[in-house]
């Protein structure tokens, strides 16, 4: 898990942020980031597709923010996608748009605002009684804390007492006022905000700065604010609801909606504090009058009811079953009440169930509702109720374990054909009817077929929960899995037997039932949220049944609350500029939606209009140049509401040409979001907090972001930087002719760019930045050492630092600056660079030489490691005379072979014999026989060897397989690196010698037929010996 971090030393990080703020400052006053179409003059006679031929775009955006607080490290994750892909497509040549707008509409300020108010009526104007207020309510939880004890044991330590529950939790952020204050806030300023209006001028100032001081490369003339006080802004939205609504696109009617009765009002995603992605879950709440009270049940309630009927409503995803009702469950442990409706009629539920219907028109006022009595669920157990449409007309309350407070009404129909938990509960009360304190009589129906299916015939959940071996309704696990092949099984192939709608396939049957019951009065309409919806006023929310407006797809599954502006915003880009004019609200004349008609669907020109035609045109050549946006980046959690809904509503709105041409999603950053944007460049500077960002991964998967990854980037990039410096003023660089170490280096380079160009396309950051800043600092490293004896060549010195600039210009765009224009002395910005181009085709055998080098040297160095880890374990024992003692001169020679043993071959030939080129599959079987024929079947080396050969074939493709021979000469690479090698392991001397002159000293000291035998084309055998 990611851990916070305490700099001990700055100097470093301070240095590299004097250089970020520099060349912020610089793109910034040299506007590098604004951009624009390209003159009506320059695009005359040409075709929209001539137009980005000649001057290709690209547009990138992301949910704007909402403006309830400072950007944190979560915002900055899902903009560097937005932003390092910006910095690539600078580097293509492109014109590139980066917009960031600012929302402000919605419930969060609202909520935020009416916490400040509360807390100052609480802690007065200033929050200067807080103080006072905490330590008073930790002298009464202390107090509490006190008498408790002293109830339980007769003595109690009144000091360890006041450390208390809220001295505890006094050192969170509680409330409103302090989460201002830990993000910079003075708290003399924090009553201001007590004005909604207020949080719309003062965050999208810093939110500005903060993405200045990361190094966005965005277009702030194109900024907005989303609210009425934004007039353009304000016309936008109302052409593209109009134009909906004129599409028939948007309706009017009831539907169920999360809801929050403290604010009154629906609570959309954004709006929640808990729960973003939960909808409504629709049930059918089924009546059960009461027949007769348990002893228990009849003592509490006694005459509470007056002349009432009382109802059980236990909802139900399955109405179709309940013909076959032989008990109703209710939780012990519950507390249950009873619950006015209207005059005439009261039910028993969960209060949190009865708060949601008084939300759905079954209470006699809207939101309102009456508590007649409360009772604990085991004193409704022996109440008799009458069971709607079932065969057994009237059935007990029995007690079942698993029912849950949470969710549905806490009564639960029993159907125990149908449904494996209720079956296993009523096998377990007819056990132990004694324990769970019942009369085995209330639990004697046995289950009554309601529907068949070819599978378990006509008692499904019996036939599961035997399948299952399933003992005890303990065994929730099994329950779980039972349940579902339950109720697949039952609505997929199951056909009804019993009642009105017998004969009929139980998908057909449910809603006839449910609407059935619902027509009879024995049932109702009930939903509820399917999870716990907590809004941002801290109130849980309901299920409401309201008339509202929505956007109608034309597929139900399709319906959703409408989004209203959050959509299609992204155009509104496009045009922002020319219509603000410099300002965040656009205070101009209105538009009309005739002119947006005109501007981003080719609709006619209105006469009269607000505006000339003119600057009409002008936005509409903005709008026809940039749109549609390239990308849209994302967190995962908007796929199934903005980024579906902004696919519809491009659709429903514009032509097919402006519809998105890509969206991407990832995770949410899980460690490190308690930072602020702010707060992380502050500690680790913009580049170091970026390159982290990056590293922190590109999928779906939740991500961290590391501090000890960006500290160490802090030292990462000082170095690098005082490195590149120093030479470039070296004079004592190499010049002249390359030998083959510069060749290798050259072409690994190359490759870098190529393979880092393939990721920033694939916008996989994290692989970007191993390729194209890790792994070229490597491939550099093996460079400087392996040339150690000669020195590096001057010119690959200076195009590596080149590379290294252009590579990081994406990701880390302070740092390539400094090297671009401060070390290279490059007198246009790097923002203004393209992306290089290596000046020939990559030679795949240098490629190939440079990797064995080091895989030579590594194994070399690995053979030394393990000989003397082997001679050090015989410590102490007397060794033969002609043991190596790695204590002495050392040398070594190394085995060349330039055949593969016969064997091998062999078996590489069987394998091609029995590889099917077509299906691109090697006969397992052919290979058997074939080992048996050439006399390998019980050779030991065979079929590992096989296997681990069928492996390269997937890795590299077959040919590549077959074709075993090296593309160098082994030898003569191996003579280049003698050097390096001779210098790194401080060896008097090393021999190169190829396997076939070894075998003729066989028998010599020094010279180990075992070890000669090892070696292989590609791996080569080394032999240590003393001088």
């Amino acid at each position: 898990m990611a851990q916070t971090i305490e700099l001990a030393q700055t100097a470093k990080r301070d240095f590299l942020t004097e250089l970020e703020k520099n060349y912020q400052h610089r793109w910034q006053s040299e506007h590098l980031f604004d951009v624009n179409a390209p003159s009506l003059d320059d695009t005359k006679h040409l075709t929209p597709v001539q137009i980005h031929e000649k001057f290709p775009k690209w547009f990138g955006n992301f949910p704007y923010p909402y403006m309830n607080g400072s950007l944190h490290l979560g915002h900055a994750f899902t903009i560097s996608k937005i932003e390092f892909a910006a910095g690539y497509q600078r580097m293509l040549g492109k014109r590139v748009l980066f917009p960031h707008g600012f929302h402000v509409t919605g419930m969060p300020i609202k909520a935020s605002s009416d916490k400040i108010i509360r807390e100052m009526e609480l802690f007065g104007q200033d929050f200067e009684r807080y103080e006072a207020y905490q330590a008073e309510q930790a002298r009464k939880e202390a107090e509490k804390e006190f008498e408790e004890e002293t109830a339980v044991t007769g003595t109690a330590d009144k000091t360890k007492a006041k450390k208390g529950k809220i001295i505890a939790k006094s050192t969170g952020l509680t409330y409103q006022f302090q989460i201002m204050e830990s993000i910079g806030v003075p708290r003399a300023e924090i009553k201001k905000f007590a004005d909604p209006l207020y949080w719309l001028t003062y965050f999208p100032p810093i939110a500005i700065a903060d993405n200045n001081a990361f190094g966005s490369r965005i277009d702030w003339r194109r900024t907005f604010l989303t609210t009425k006080a934004n007039p353009y802004y304000d016309a936008f939205v109302r052409w593209q609801v109009n134009k909906l609504y004129q599409q028939d696109k948007i309706k009017f009617g009831e539907r169920y909606t999360i809801y929050s009765p403290k604010d009154g009002q629906p609570c959309m995603d954004h709006d929640r504090q808990d729960g973003e992605g939960v909808g409504p879950v629709e049930y059918t709440g089924i009546k059960l009058e009461l027949v007769d009270w348990s002893p228990a049940a009849k003592e509490v309630i006694a005459d509470k009811v007056g002349n009432r009927k009382v109802f059980f409503v236990a909802a139900t995803l399955r109405p179709e079953t309940m013909y076959g009702q032989t008990n109703l469950f209710v939780g012990p442990a519950i507390n249950y009440g009873v619950y006015a409706i209207n005059d005439t009629e009261a039910i028993v539920s969960t209060e949190r169930a009865v708060r949601n219907m008084a939300y759905q028109k079954i209470t006699a006022e809207w939101g309102k509702y009456t508590a007649l009595a409360h009772i604990d669920g085991s004193k409704l157990v022996g109440t008799k109720v009458h069971a709607p449409f079932s065969l057994n007309p009237e059935v007990y309350i029995v007690p079942m374990e698993n029912v849950l407070a949470t969710k549905g009404t806490g009564v639960v129909s029993c159907v125990p054909s149908d449904s494996p938990d209720d079956y296993q509960t009523i096998l377990d009360l007819r056990k132990k009817a004694d324990f769970y304190k019942i009369d085995p009589a209330w639990v004697s129906i046995d289950p009554v077929p309601v529907l068949t299916s070819p599978t378990y015939g006509d008692l499904t959940a019996p036939a599961v929960v035997k399948q299952l071996k399933i003992q005890s309704q303990k065994d929730t696990k099994q329950l779980a899995e039972a349940k579902e092949i339950a109720y697949k099984e039952g609505f997929y192939n199951g056909t009804m037997i019993v009642g009105e709608f017998k004969g009929e396939k139980v998908q057909d049957a449910k809603p006839k039932v449910r609407q059935a019951m619902i027509d009879a009065g024995v049932a109702v309409p009930y939903a509820e949220p399917e999870g716990l919806v907590i809004s941002r006023s801290a109130d849980e929310c309901v299920v409401a049944l309201m008339d509202q407006w929505y956007l109608d797809y034309g597929e139900e599954k399709w319906r959703a609350q409408t989004e209203g502006d959050s959509t299609v915003y992204m155009s509104y880009y496009t045009v922002a500029q020319l219509l603000h004019e410099g300002s965040l609200d656009g205070s101009k004349p209105q538009m009309t939606d005739p002119v947006w008609e005109y501007i981003f669907c080719n609709g006619p020109w209105p006469e009269p209009a607000p505006l000339e035609k003119e600057k009409a045109d002008a936005l509409k050549h903005e709008f026809n140049y940039f749109y549609p946006f390239d990308i849209r980046s994302s967190a995962k959690d908007l796929v199934p509401n903005h980024l579906t809904f902004a696919l519809y509503n491009h659709a429903a709105l514009f032509p097919e040409d402006k519809w998105p041409l890509s969206m991407r999603t990832n995770g949410h950053l899980i460690t490190g979001n308690s930072l602020t944007l702010r707060e992380a460049i502050e500690k680790f500077g913009a580049d170091a907090t970026r390159l982290s960002l990056a590293d922190a991964g590109d999928g779906l998967e939740d991500a961290n972001f590391e501090e000890k990854t960006a500290n160490a980037n802090i030292l990462r990039l000082h170095t690098l930087l005082g490195w590149a410096d120093d030479m470039s003023k070296d004079d004592g660089l190499r010049e002249g002719p390359r030998n083959f170490h510069d060749q290798v280096f050259e072409n690994e380079v190359d490759e870098l760019i190529n393979i880092t160009q393939s990721h920033y396309e694939a916008t996989n950051y994290k692989d970007a930045l191993k390729y194209g800043f890790y792994e070229l600092q490597s491939v550099r490293d093996w460079y400087r050492e392996v040339t150690s004896d000669v020195g590096m060549h001057k010119d690959l010195v200076l195009y590596w630092i080149r590379v290294a600039a252009l590579l990081a210009t994406p990701i880390a765009p302070h740092f390539a600056e400094h090297l671009w224009t401060t070390i290279l002395k490059e007198p246009k910005s790097i923002q203004l660079a393209l992306w290089p181009t290596p000046s020939k085709p990559v030679d795949r055998t240098l490629i190939e030489a440079g990797n064995y080098m080091r895989g030579t040297i590594k194994t070399i160095r690995d053979a030394e490691a393990t000989l003397l880890k082997m001679l050090s374990k015989a410590k102490g024992k007397k060794a033969p005379e002609d043991v190596f003692d790695p204590k002495k001169p050392k040398a070594v020679r190394i085995y060349v072979a330039t055949a593969f043993p016969e064997w091998q071959d062999t078996c590489v030939q069987i394998v091609k014999d029995s590889y099917e080129k077509e299906a691109d599959k090697v006969d397992d079987a052919k290979v058997k026989t074939l080992l048996i024929e050439k006399g390998l079947i019980k050779d030991k080396r065979a079929m590992p060897f096989i296997q681990a050969f069928k492996k390269r074939m997937a890795q590299y493709g077959a040919d590549t397989a077959f074709h075993r021979t090296l593309p160098f000469s082994e030898s003569a690479v191996l003579s280049e690196i003698l050097p390096y090698l001779k210098k790194s392991l401080g060896l008097s001397d090393t021999e190169l010698m190829s396997v076939e002159e070894a075998r003729q000293k066989e028998g010599q000291p020094g010279y180990t037929k075992a070890l000669i035998d090892t070696s292989e084309p590609g791996s080569p055998a080394f032999e240590f010996r003393n001088v």
